[in-house]
Parts: C-alpha cells; structure tokens; sequence
C-alpha cells in the first residue's frame, strides 16, 4: 500500500483589505483544494515592520515566525493585486523580509491573478520572485477576472468556470511538487 504523503501550501495574499478579492481567491482556493492538498494562509502581511537590512540576520520575531512558515511548506500561492502599476507596498515588504532568508530560494510558487488588468504588477511581482530564486509554475499560475465583481469564496468556488480554473492549477502545482 503507497503512503501518500500531504503536500503543504500557504496561501499569501498581496493585499491587505478586508473585502479583498486576492483573499477570497486564495480562500476558494482552500475549499477546493484536491485530495492530498492542506492550505494554510498567512494573514500577517500588514502587520510586519518595515524592512531593515540591519536586521536581515537578526529579525524581529513576526518575520521569524514568517520565515518559519515558508520553510516547512512545500510551496506558497500568492494573488497580489496591482496598486499604481505596482505591487502593494506591504507585500513587496514582506518579500524584502525574505529575501535574506534561507527558507525561500528555490520555493515553488503558483501565481493566482484576480484581474486581468493587473499585468504590471504581475511583471514585477515575476521579476522580484526571479531575483528571490523562487521557482514560478507556469501551469499552476492562473489569471480570473473577478474584479468589480463582488464574489466571496463561496460565489467563486461555486462558478463552474472559475472553480475549474483553481482546481486544475491546484492540481498541476501538486504535480510539479511531488515531482521535485
């Protein structure tokens, strides 16, 4: 009998607004998570201190604990929306908190875009992870057009289009992890 080992995901959303619909993507996510997938979601993002190259190798205890979060996971989905062509502040800082860490290059990452405008953001958000050595999964990145729409997970777990959309991402991110 073949133990099927649990592949482990935490979910980081580039905004912190309570009505964000990069959350309630990634909140989908979880509910429709496949056999063999736990998410977990870091909801911390706002609350780091600013980034101090000082205190890269001596970090205040918040981005200890965030650090310790992305080593035991096996991969991270992020949805990041776009703030002035750009990735929201807060998040970009949390990405600089880990860029002197140990436990991210080489992190498989899986890109969920809540609106199709938010190409630079994207862009930015590719080129910093690329910088970082985070490895993107194209297959598991996917691009949904939820804005001005209004949904919450439960709308977008039960749209049969969207629902299709994460549920195969989600699938081919478990793939590429189990194959690494």
């Amino acid at each position: 009998m073949e133990c099927l080992q649990m592949v482990q995901l935490l979910a980081v959303s580039g905004s912190i607004r309570a009505a964000s619909s990069n959350s309630a993507l990634l909140r989908a996510a979880e509910v429709l998570s496949p056999e063999g997938v736990s998410i977990k979601h870091y909801l911390a993002v706002g609350q780091l201190p600013h980034f101090d190259p000082d205190l890269a190798d001596d970090p205040p205890q918040s981005v200890r604990e965030l650090r310790a979060l992305v080593g035991k996971v096996d991969g991270i989905l992020i949805s990041c929306p776009e703030y002035a062509r750009g990735i929201p502040g807060s998040f970009k800082n949390a990405l600089d908190w880990l860029v002197a860490s140990h436990e991210f290059p080489g992190k498989p990452v899986a890109l969920f875009n809540a609106s199709p405008r938010a190409s630079h953001a994207q862009a930015a958000l590719r080129l910093v992870l690329n910088t970082m050595s985070a490895i993107v999964v194209e297959p598991a990145s996917i691009t949904v057009n939820l804005l001005a729409k209004g949904m919450n997970e439960a709308d977008i777990a039960g749209s049969p289009e969207i629902s299709k959309q994460i549920v195969s991402a989600l699938v081919a991110f478990k793939s590429h992890i189990e194959v690494m």
